[in-house]
């Protein structure tokens, strides 16, 4: 049994598009979240250590966060197509794409938005924004997904990002098109219909 800790219009929302991707039959347990506009607050009810979303919880076994859920979802669900199994050619890249997100992608783009993008030990650990926008571009200039022709988790985490905000990601019409592909995804439609608690915000 799958249950997912969610919290409306956040990281979270992600992970419904993931299972709606996937096919995975799952509750979802609606929880509040302390927002960045000070709203909100922290949820007895969720299990994540800090109180933070997603949470997964999968026969008594608790995931957090987004690259890990990502990962453990799509390895529990192979047949989907959505992750790239062991032996896979694309296992490789898959992976890395999922740690470039979570090492590279996320701390990028925070530290620009909070002015600390030209700190120079920041930039030499995780690189700048120039080479962030350059990794993404040179991925999607060539092909209609991060990984090539066919659609992945890392593309939920990556055009997630652009979902949120525009200006999370390489401006142009190469990352236009690849937000406006990925967001056609019927799977996605069918996650925000589920992204609101029923009957309440």
């Amino acid at each position: 049994m799958l249950t997912l800790y969610h919290a409306p219009q956040s990281r979270s929302s992600r992970i419904l598009w993931l299972l709606e991707e996937l096919g995975a039959p799952c509750e979802i347990v609606y929880v509040d979240i302390q927002r960045m506009d000070g709203s909100g607050g922290l949820d007895p009810r969720n299990p994540h250590p800090d109180r933070k979303v997603p949470a997964l919880v999968h026969d008594g076994a608790l995931i957090t966060e987004s690259v890990a859920v990502v990962l453990y979802l799509t390895d529990l669900f192979p047949k989907a197509g959505v992750g790239r199994a062991i032996g896979d050619p694309q296992r490789g890249p898959y992976l890395s794409w999922l740690a470039y997100y979570a090492g590279v992608i996320e701390p990028v783009v925070h530290f620009g938005f909070f002015g600390l993008g030209e700190h120079e030990g920041l930039r030499r650990t995780f690189r700048g924004r120039a080479e962030l926008d350059r990794r993404i571009l040179g991925a999607l200039e060539k092909q209609p997904y991060v990984l090539g022709d066919k659609f992945s988790g890392a593309d939920i985490l990556v055009a997630s990002m652009g979902h949120f905000r525009r200006d999370m990601l390489p401006a142009g019409r190469t990352i236009d098109d690849y937000i406006e592909r990925c967001s056609a995804r019927p799977a996605l439609a069918r996650a925000m219909a589920k992204d609101a608690k029923p009957g309440g915000k």
